[in-house]
């Protein structure tokens, strides 16, 4: 398990104040994120700011 937000985890980014999904995480210190719906991505590097909203075992559900 992992202590910050992980690939495929759907979370606020409190710096941003937007909602996403977490699609990637590079070198394990930057978290690219998409929005839920629509095109996009961005990037954040940090996960303290990342809020955990729908952890991606309750999406495949």
């Amino acid at each position: 398990m992992h202590a910050s937000p992980w690939v495929g985890d759907v979370v606020r980014d409190e710096a941003n104040d937007r909602l996403g999904v977490v699609t990637d995480v590079l070198a394990g210190v930057i978290w690219v994120l998409r929005p839920e719906c629509g095109p996009g991505q961005w990037t954040s590097r940090q996960p303290e700011r990342l809020r955990l909203v729908t952890p991606r075992v309750e999406r495949q559900a």
